[in-house]
């Protein structure tokens, strides 16, 4: 299975990090120094996509502005001598092409897909929710494309959550293939967790067939009465196989406010410039608490 496409949606509201959310989208949050959304794209890049379709709102020109070059800037940086800070932005414009789908309303994850149909085609493509932030050996997007080439198949990323937590995920019922994959046999959105098959949770990576888009338009609104894509994932379930995946690597909420702290502290530590000054920096708090 060649994917050569990845969906970032990106046009939602933010409302998890209000107020802050109302001048800056919270993609471009800075988690140490780069934003949320870079991350994402560079896990994308690295996994061998070449080309990134961001799905955003009239109010995050922003976002495209992030990705375009700047020649004033960079050539005052080239005038100056010594690293540049603009050449991980470089090699990412450099390395793949960037389409921009403007979501008018906000109508959940679903509509958010099905407005990148025709930049993604006839193709099986990847999803990347920027919120997630994995921070792995191997990027988790390429973990899932080594899966999905090995059953020919779709794959979703899972992982184990607190079955207090799962009402807050899309859950699926496995039947397990090897260590770590599974089949998806269904999965639900948002159960409670007496009504929930597992406590393999849904996370913000996937491979998609194209069939999802007539999936997705066969799908009634969901949970909030919005289009949930784990709708659609159950529905086409009924023509195609599906596979999901566990991964390796840490992931961080980095859309809400304590995940894009937790984030933070776990980048700057793993940095031989940052984390070592970080760390005893901690040290000297926490021993006062």
């Amino acid at each position: 299975m060649l994917v050569r496409k990845v969906v970032i949606p990106a046009a939602g509201l933010g409302t998890r990090m209000l107020p802050a959310s109302l001048a800056v989208p919270k993609e471009l949050f800075p988690l140490v120094d780069q934003p949320i959304l870079h991350y994402g794209v560079e896990e994308s890049v690295n996994a061998g996509i070449t080309e990134v379709i961001i799905v955003t709102s009239p109010a995050k020109r922003a976002l495209e502005d992030y990705f375009k070059p700047a020649p004033a800037l960079e050539e005052r940086l080239r005038s100056r001598g010594g690293p540049d800070p603009l050449d991980r932005v470089r090699r990412l414009r450099e390395t793949a092409r960037f389409t921009y789908v403007l979501q008018d309303e906000q109508l959940g994850l679903g509509h958010a897909i099905l407005m990148a149909r025709e930049a993604v085609g006839d193709e099986p493509f990847a999803v990347l929710l920027p919120d997630d932030v994995i921070v792995a050996p191997t990027p988790v997007l390429g973990q899932l494309l080594q899966v999905a080439a090995a059953y020919d198949a779709g794959v979703i990323a899972v992982e184990e959550v607190r079955r207090a937590q799962v009402s807050s995920y899309g859950i699926i019922e496995p039947k397990k293939l090897e260590e770590g994959v599974y089949d998806v046999v269904s999965v639900v959105e948002k159960p409670s967790p007496e009504s929930a098959p597992s406590n393999l949770g849904i996370v913000g990576r996937y491979v998609l067939p194209p069939q999802i888009f007539e999936a997705l338009e066969h799908t009634p609104p969901g949970a909030g009465g919005e289009l949930q894509l784990t709708d659609a994932i159950a529905l086409l379930l009924k023509q195609q196989r599906i596979c999901a995946a566990t991964f390796q690597g840490a992931r961080y909420d980095a859309g809400s406010p304590l995940g894009l702290l937790q984030a933070s502290v776990a980048l700057s530590l793993a940095r031989d410039d940052l984390g070592p000054e970080l760390l005893d920096w901690l040290r000297v708090m926490l021993s006062g608490v």
